[in-house]
């Protein structure tokens, strides 16, 4: 992969665009999981302690595109991380026609998503943005299979654009994990729908040993073995597809669990009464919310012998404590084992918050639909922007 690095160039005095992604959910205008903003500190140290001017852009949440919303402003981000830096931070919320900003300075621009054509990629907008810098850095890992104006575009017109710490990082990461893994390579895939994620499933039972599914997911391929479910979220039109997958699986010497037992309930509440069935038991009123204590524990031995584990999406409505110990079980077994394990995705990184294990894993990668689509083996499109950038130079 030839792209430039931001640690390789000369820095000092140069005014520096960084691409971070600093979109951390958020409850009533306060920051509930910081791990995004956190991630982001090393490449703007190693800015500042370059003598750099520094300016910071991100999107937050979804605002319609030419229309200012407080509720997507980024200034209650900047106000968090000048804090974590230890100084003051310039918040600019009108910046596209240019921004002043002295060495040694750190100026966060407010949402990229509030100006028309960021999400279609506009050239001009991509060129104005480009204009701002002499050093256009991109660092968001979790954005780069987003063909955007602050994510691709710019780094066309930019003098010079390169990857930043962050984002050389998370690319070392998932190769080390995907092309010479230590095995048995063991991942975990949950979420709602397998239609999401049909082409990751495939995509990992080329290098797996073992795929451990959960959520809805795990619903559907209990379906395909011919189990009621009751009232669980599945997709009964992919029963043909989790029946396949669980085929393939064989063929190439691979397997997908399937839990034996489950957690149920006759209501989604977090009050709900929780009770444990065989997969033979589920009754037509109930629901599926977690995998049961035998299912977790065979999960858990299996996660103890791995060499690499690759963690995306809970095996249950861990939010929910009642819901929550098979994913609780399983990031503990994780946390603990000798394999190399690296885990993405905002639900994963919300699990590994509720649970304090952070400091146990190999990687946490910021990226969500950028850490699915690396997997998959997919080109992703800031990083195809970078090597494009590269060769110009």
């Amino acid at each position: 992969m030839n792209i430039l690095h931001m640690t390789d160039l000369a820095l000092t005095g140069k005014r520096i665009l960084i691409r971070e992604d600093l979109n951390v959910p958020m409850e009533n205008g306060r920051i509930t999981n910081d791990t995004r903003i956190l991630a982001a500190i090393p490449t703007i140290e190693h800015c500042l302690n370059h003598n750099t001017r520094v300016m910071i852009m991100s999107h937050l949440g979804r605002p319609t595109e030419g229309q200012y919303d407080a509720q997507y402003s980024l200034k209650p981000i900047a106000e968090h991380l000048g804090h974590l830096l230890g100084q003051p931070l310039r918040f600019q919320q009108d910046w596209l026609d240019g921004v002043e900003v002295e060495q040694g300075e750190i100026v966060v621009l407010e949402n990229v998503r509030f100006h028309v054509g960021e999400k279609n990629n506009q050239t001009l907008l991509a060129k104005k943005m480009a204009a701002l810098c002499d050093i256009f850095v991109m660092d968001a890992f979790a954005t780069a299979h987003r063909a955007e104006a602050s994510t691709c575009g710019i780094a066309e017109f930019a003098p010079i654009a390169c990857a930043g710490p962050l984002l050389i990082a998370e690319l070392q990461a998932l190769s080390a994990a995907l092309k010479n893994p230590n095995h048995p390579l063991i991942a975990i895939v949950g979420g709602s729908k397998v239609s999401s994620k049909l082409t990751l499933l495939e995509s990992l039972l080329n290098i797996v040993d073992q795929l451990i599914v959960g959520g809805g997911i795990a619903n559907t391929f209990i379906a395909a073995n011919g189990c009621n479910i009751g009232q669980s979220l599945y997709e009964a039109d992919l029963i043909p597809q989790a029946q396949y997958l669980m085929q393939l699986a064989k063929q190439r010497g691979s397997a997908i669990p399937i839990p034996t037992d489950v957690v149920v309930a006759k209501t989604f509440s977090k009050d709900a009464i929780p009770v444990i069935r065989n997969i033979q038991e589920i009754q037509s009123d109930e629901m599926i919310l977690d995998i049961g204590p035998k299912t977790t524990a065979d999960f858990a031995l299996r996660l103890q012998a791995a060499g690499s584990i690759l963690w995306n999406g809970p095996v249950g409505v861990f939010e929910w404590d009642s819901f929550g110990e098979g994913t609780r079980t399983l990031a503990m077994a994780i946390a603990k084992s000798h394999a190399f394990s690296i885990a993405g995705g905002g639900d994963t990184l919300s699990a590994i918050d509720k649970y304090g294990i952070a400091n146990q894993l190999s990687y946490i990668s910021t990226g969500g639909g950028a850490f699915l689509e690396f997997i998959e083996g997919k080109t992703l499109p800031a990083i195809a922007a970078l090597e494009k950038a590269a060769l110009k130079k």
